[in-house]
């Protein structure tokens, strides 16, 4: 028997099958849904996690041209207040707010979701977005573990949904033409990509269990993730340095900068990954994932190294994150949408900078002009139904070579990598944090 809207939206609100609601189950095509969008090409998106990027973003996607936000979905009412405010503070009208952003899927008006979430919903939500028939913007990491990137490329592909990573850098002009520039052999060969980051974090203590504060649903907040009880340090940022939700600095920040030194090294993959560091500072809080941090990437052409600091924020270079590039004539620097070729001396050739003021610590947003002009290729590839700068194959592979960073620490040894695909080799143990277990009725699927 068919199910009524409201059936259908009692077994999404109970957490049945992540994916079971797919495209076909909505109804949809990839040749019906581009009649949906209409004729003026109006692009309307609904937000998904907006306490923090995603009260931020929220504004500058309701800002573009021919765009309007219609939903604000989070698991806590007084983030959803927050979002709705400020798309109201742009001059447009008030978006509908929801708990359960899988209900707001069921609108066939809305186009596109733009994904804010903790890590761990990433790329299940990716995936049900892709199911439903709607292209996605979702923030990095791509996702929490390997195969859940896996998944996420499938889904993309499945239903023919443009899914764009929220790697901006690959939308920056500037910092575009210093990458350019080095493919053009700017610098000669290049041997050595070094990234950084840096910040000055507290500790997080230790935390208590305490009763779930009022307008939030945890439950839909743990979603895929296998319940744990609710503790006072966990909610809305501490959750990264968790490893049952999070991704650690590597992932929170590193993704950033190792997707760029991938750019402008050509790399797919690595062959060896090899990982050093730990739980540094304010020893015996709950932090689990490493505060100091350093990756090493090895691979036949070159080598990339990211160096982490979440408790240090001493700057590299004059700069709190960045990129430096090493080549057999000289070396290329850049970051914030600007660069610095230098010869072998160190002498500077050429300098290029940028007037934006960027804040690259900043957890809400470094300049909204930059993430602007992501959003902008976003909707520019959903409106021409092409593949957009940081498409999600691109965004996983430059998820995955952190997240090698991550099991090589866990592991406690290096990494052999097949170049071909990013698998790791002859490593049972270490592929068993290639996913990882769920909630009962929450393993995405495609």
């Amino acid at each position: 028997m068919k199910k009524t809207r409201r059936t259908f939206i009692r077994n999404l609100a109970q957490g049945s099958a992540v994916v079971a609601f797919g495209g076909a189950g909505l109804g949809f095509t990839a040749k019906n849904y581009r009649k949906i969008m209409g004729a003026n090409d109006r692009i309307r998106v609904g937000v998904i996690g907006c306490n923090g990027r995603g009260a931020a973003m929220a504004p500058i996607f309701a800002k573009q041209a021919n765009t309007e936000v219609i939903y604000i979905c989070d698991v806590d009412e007084k983030a959803r207040t927050k979002g709705i405010e400020a798309v109201v503070k742009t001059g447009k009208d008030a978006p509908k707010g929801e708990n359960d952003f899988r209900k707001a899927l069921l609108d066939k008006n809305m186009d596109a979701a733009y994904i804010a979430t903790p890590d761990h919903w990433h790329a299940p939500a990716a995936i049900i977005c892709c199911a439903a028939g709607k292209h996605v913007y979702v923030e990095k990491p791509l996702s929490h573990n390997p195969r859940e990137g896996e998944l996420a490329i499938a889904a993309a592909r499945k239903f023919d949904r443009v899914v764009q990573m929220g790697s901006q850098r690959r939308s920056w002009s500037l910092l575009t033409e210093g990458i350019q520039a080095l493919h053009e052999g700017v610098i000669g060969k290049v041997h050595l990509a070094k990234c950084w980051y840096t910040n000055s974090r507290k500790s997080i203590g230790i935390g208590k269990p305490a009763p779930v504060p009022a307008g939030l649903d945890y439950d839909l907040w743990q979603g895929p993730a296998p319940r744990m009880a609710y503790k006072d340090n966990l909610i809305h940022y501490n959750w990264h340095w968790f490893w049952h939700w999070g991704t650690g600095e590597a992932l929170n920040n590193g993704t950033h900068e190792v997707d760029v030194a991938r750019w402008g090294l050509g790399l797919d993959y690595p062959t060896t990954v090899n990982s050093t560091g730990g739980r540094y500072y304010f020893k015996g809080d709950d932090w689990q994932t490493p505060d100091t941090q350093i990756i090493t990437f090895n691979s036949p052409e070159a080598t990339i190294i990211w160096e982490g600091r979440s408790c240090n924020q001493f700057k590299v270079q004059g700069s709190d994150r960045g990129i430096l590039f090493y080549g057999e004539k000289g070396n290329l620097l850049t970051g914030h949408n600007g660069y610095t070729i230098y010869d072998d001396k160190g002498a500077i050739l050429k300098e290029v900078k940028s007037n934006a003021v960027i804040d690259g610590r900043n957890t809400a947003s470094p300049n909204e002009d930059l993430d602007a002009v992501h959003i902008t290729n976003f909707q520019e590839s959903v409106r021409l139904h092409k593949r957009p700068n940081a498409d999600v194959e691109t965004g996983y592979k430059s998820t995955l070579w952190v997240q090698l960073g991550n099991i090589a620490q866990r592991m406690d040894r290096t990494l052999q990598i097949d170049q071909a695909n990013g698998h790791i080799k002859n490593d049972k143990q270490a592929m068993e944090l290639w996913s990882r277990k769920y909630e009962a009725g929450w393993k995405p699927t495609v």
